[in-house]
């Protein structure tokens, strides 16, 4: 069974706009703190976003504040990733996760989704 699944990767143009979606197959797969990574091709496993639940609280990677902003729709089961004014460095997999604490390190999240290809051309 399936937990987490991310939709809305594509390719764009650079300097354009994507939404990314991360859908629970059940409410209980969201939650307290919902993040975003990203990986490249014989890269590391970066951190992009997260959210909190208890006050949606978010906290963002360098490289991506400023363009992306994350959300979450409890009511939806679903977590979401706005991503504008993209760069071709933006280019990877990207994953949505499921965790308790509020961390930037993929190894604090609990459950994780297929993922979603993203590519910027320049």
């Amino acid at each position: 069974q399936v937990q987490l699944t991310e939709s809305g990767g594509g390719l764009v143009q650079a300097g354009g706009s994507l939404r990314l979606s991360c859908a629970a197959s059940r409410r209980t797969f969201i939650t307290r703190t919902m993040g975003w990574f990203r990986q490249a091709p014989g890269k590391e496993r970066d951190f992009v976003a997260h959210t909190t639940w208890d006050d949606g609280s978010t906290y963002y990677a360098d490289s991506v504040k400023g363009r992306f902003t994350i959300s979450r729709d409890n009511a939806k089961n679903t977590v979401y990733l706005q991503m504008n004014s993209l760069k071709p460095e933006d280019t990877a997999v990207y994953y949505c996760a499921s965790g308790g604490r509020a961390s930037s390190y993929y190894g604090d999240y609990n459950y994780w989704g297929q993922g979603t290809q993203v590519t910027v051309s320049s």
